[in-house]
């Protein structure tokens, strides 16, 4: 976006009020020189630049642990592995307490076999003996008396042994219901496990991609901290130089003439002249061309890459229609265009940086 830009002007001076003075403030202009031309990075910080740089380049150590932790928890962080032994031990339980649970074992006790074979083989040999003493063997009543003995001596046994196996049974099928219970429910719980492990996976999963671009995203801070030191530098030196170069000289003329400019070109002129706005630098989007996405502040605002439009350097900074959401304080307009105090406007993601 351009424009044109009239300018007419008529200045007059008839005296030198500060000629006096002009030795002194060519003097103090003579070593701001020096200074302008050391305005870029001193030694020290150059040298701290580059080791962060190289540290950098490193990357993040901790990414591959970062990776395969969100990996792991992606999958479910091993939550079910012992699914297969709560399993295998309900089967085997099953199996074993199944008999009992479905009846089959109800008089079906080999030991009551032999209990019983016992009691008959003591009740014929006593009933037989006595009957035999009494020269009555193989009689009638030997057999009457022998029958009943029988069945008087194992009719309790077997009673009691039929309310034990039904007691088995209900004490077998209880304990597989329970099992069973218990079973489910611990697989269950393996579950939710499984399923809160991959959640947590999901937010360990931006932290891994965050891990990876760790080197890029510290080079492009960097990269703008090379480019503000020397920024800030020659915009404090212009500061204090310009207001004293202005007040050396003097003129007698007359000017008027009409200039095309371009949108950034007429910003720069008008913001240059406003030195109590010197800390807002142009940042309107409508003065830049090939805007891209590059990063983020620690508080979420956009960092791009960007020309201003008919430059050719590129540079990396914040838009304006962006910060005036978050920070609409540290946004003013200087001719029409937005204009950004990077200090202001950096204020929330400092602090969330801990930095002052």
């Amino acid at each position: 976006m351009g424009g044109q830009s009239t300018t007419s002007q008529t200045q007059q001076s008839q005296t030198a009020p500060w000629q006096a003075a002009q030795p002194d403030l060519t003097s103090i202009l003579g070593q701001l020189n020096p200074l302008i031309s050391n305005s870029g990075l001193t030694p020290t910080e150059s040298g701290a630049i580059n080791q962060l740089s190289q540290n950098a380049a490193q990357g993040n150590p901790f990414t591959g642990q970062i990776t395969g932790l969100a990996s792991n928890l992606l999958n479910g962080g091993n939550a079910t592995a012992q699914a297969p032994n709560l399993q295998g031990g309900l089967s085997t339980l099953q199996s074993q307490l199944t008999p009992f649970a479905n009846g089959s074992m109800v008089g079906n006790d080999p030991a009551l076999q032999a209990q019983l074979a016992q009691i008959a083989s003591d009740t014929t040999n006593q009933v037989n003996g006595q009957f035999a003493a009494a020269g009555r063997e193989f009689s009638g009543a030997n057999q009457q008396a022998l029958a009943r003995g029988i069945a008087q001596g194992e009719a309790p046994v077997i009673a009691s042994q039929y309310n034990q196996d039904v007691a088995n049974q209900l004490n077998a099928a209880n304990s597989l219901f329970g099992a069973q219970n218990t079973a489910s429910s611990a697989l269950s719980g393996l579950n939710q496990q499984a399923l809160a492990n991959q959640l947590q996976g999901a937010s360990s999963a931006q932290d891994a991609l965050n891990a990876q671009n760790y080197a890029p995203q510290q080079q492009l801070a960097l990269a703008q901290l090379a480019q503000s030191i020397p920024a800030q530098n020659l915009q404090l030196l212009a500061q204090i130089g310009v207001p004293i170069a202005g007040l050396g000289t003097q003129s007698n003329s007359n000017t008027q003439g009409t200039q095309d400019m371009s949108g950034a070109q007429q910003f720069g002129t008008i913001a240059s002249g406003l030195g109590a706005l010197a800390k807002f630098l142009p940042s309107d989007a409508r003065l830049k061309e090939d805007i891209a996405p590059v990063g983020a502040l620690f508080d979420g605002t956009p960092v791009y890459g960007y020309r201003y439009r008919g430059a050719h350097a590129y540079h990396i900074g914040l838009l304006a229609q962006d910060v005036e959401k978050t920070a609409p304080h540290a946004v003013i307009e200087i001719g029409g265009y937005k204009a950004v105090d990077y200090r202001a406007a950096t204020e929330a993601s400092r602090e969330l940086n801990g930095v002052a």
